[in-house]
């Protein structure tokens, strides 16, 4: 983690250059922040949009509540990728992180980090999957900004062993509860303080394998046993939620609190649901990227709103330093924009296109369940583990580094409602398609050649993003 030195309005980040507090006027009214992510959420899997079993009351008040997202995407259709665009508000190939299991770099500037460094103090709870969550390792929650932690290197089940702080903790009870009962202990501590907080909570549901607390799954004893189990998650992370939500009420800090919800990637196959767009987690197509969103701020958000501006999670971190009023000096390049004027009612459109590029790479696996249970048993014996070699190696560069003419894999860009496609093979060969969301929201009809005049614009864009991307994936982003 970088060394944070405090100077009177001014916070220096050895790496970076300084981090300017915009308004020192404004500390006091800054907000609590505090992040809720789903693993394997789909867009269709609430019952506020739509779904015809799932109970999710506590979700479904804060949609009409709050700011609800309509078309709020995922920055990858898988999971550690977006969390790192939540983490940095960029596209995650630009610090490798390509598919799960891939830490972040330690280079790169995270959102824990600049809040902390504004005055906030800071906790991590739940699925990680950034890095390694033992003691030594580069990668670990602590090393990216948090003060506290109480995590997972990936998904983890009802009866969890977790990493508090690097050493494994058996817990006990159903998994989002968990991690919420752990955040609202911590939360009820830091709202007694001066200090506003910011608590990251990523729940390990409803990733398979599907394993329900049996009161959550009983709602559902009329489905098939697959679909019990995988609605009774859902139904957990609504528990957790709500718990969550009312605990911000009790400690009278619900008011100037923002509350944003979302999910990592797109729904799963066969039991999850799209809500009627193409594709299922890992994939490129709309499918894998949207997910539900809502933010609730009740200081800056009076009455509920829906919207159906395109936005992404890379828009988090961009958004979250202008609330609070911080600018980071050399920041890297960002692919997210501020949603301020979104969130005030004042902008009904979006400025930057969203790119997005699922890159030829297989995953690393990260067995947290028995990689946890390996460290309790070390630690228990009086030693410890070393973090997995992925992650001992995170601050590494590409040697040699990634060509600025070649983009394997599947990417696309969304510029207003016109989605590109481009299709590179193992062979080098390129093939496009492009769709008209706004009529085709299903991406059925590849209208290319109708809508030729388009073509030769956003192939230009999503070229000059790709060329971007892998400069900073190159690490010509980081200070020399």
């Amino acid at each position: 983690m970088r060394t944070l030195i405090s100077l009177p309005g001014i916070v220096a980040l050895a790496a970076l250059g300084v981090v300017s507090l915009l308004s020192s006027s404004a500390d006091a009214a800054r907000p609590n922040i505090v992040l809720v992510m789903a693993d394997d959420q789909g867009w269709g899997d609430m019952a506020y949009n739509g779904h015809p079993v799932l109970k999710t009351p506590n979700f479904d008040e804060a949609a009409a509540t709050g700011l609800r997202f309509d078309r709020f995407y995922a920055a990858a259709p898988v999971c550690s990728p977006t969390r790192a665009s939540v983490m940095t508000g960029r596209h995650p190939n630009r610090m490798g992180v390509f598919k799960w299991g891939y830490p972040m770099r330690p280079q790169e500037t995270t959102l824990a980090e600049v809040l902390k460094s504004a005055g906030y103090t800071t906790a991590h709870f739940g699925k990680w999957h950034l890095g390694s969550v033992r003691s030594s390792s580069p990668a670990h929650p602590g090393h990216n900004g948090f003060d506290e932690w109480l995590s997972a290197p990936n998904f983890y089940d009802n009866d969890p062993i977790l990493s508090h702080r690097g050493k494994a903790v058996q817990m006990q009870g159903e998994s989002s509860i968990i991690a919420a009962d752990a955040a609202i202990d911590w939360m009820t501590e830091k709202a007694k303080g001066k200090q506003p907080f910011f608590a990251v909570v990523w729940f390990g549901s409803p990733h398979s394998p599907h394993r329900a607390a049996e009161q959550d799954r009983a709602l559902y004893d009329d489905q098939r046993k697959a679909l019990q189990d995988f609605y009774g998650e859902v139904t957990g992370m609504d528990r957790a939620f709500g718990k969550i939500r009312k605990t911000l009420g009790d400690l009278g800090v619900r008011e100037n609190t923002v509350l944003w919800y979302c999910s990592d990637n797109g729904a799963l196959p066969k039991v999850g649901s799209t809500g009627g767009a193409r594709g299922n987690k890992g994939s490129v197509y709309d499918g894998g990227f949207l997910v539900p969103a809502i933010l609730e701020w009740p200081a800056r958000i009076p009455r509920p709103r829906t919207t159906s501006v395109r936005c992404s999670t890379c828009d988090i971190y961009p958004t979250l330093l202008e609330v609070v009023g911080v600018e980071v000096d050399h920041q890297p390049v960002l692919d997210g924009e501020s949603l301020v004027g979104l969130i005030d009612g004042k902008v009904n459109s979006r400025q930057k296109p969203m790119g997005f590029w699922d890159y030829t790479a297989k995953g690393i696996g990260t067995p947290s369940a028995v990689w946890m249970a390996d460290l309790l048993k070390a630690q228990q014996a009086g030693g410890d583990l070393e973090p997995h070699e992925s992650s001992q190696k995170a601050a590494e560069l590409p040697n040699p580094k990634y060509p600025l003419d070649s983009f394997p894999g599947h990417s696309a860009l969304i510029d207003g409602d016109w989605k590109l496609h481009r299709i590179e093979g193992r062979n080098g060969k390129v093939t496009w398609e492009l769709y008209n969301l706004a009529t085709d929201s299903a991406e059925k009809s590849n209208v290319l050649d109708a809508e030729s005049s388009r073509v030769p614009m956003l192939k230009t864009e999503l070229n000059d993003w790709l060329v971007s991307v892998t400069k900073s994936l190159n690490g010509e982003d980081y200070p020399k």
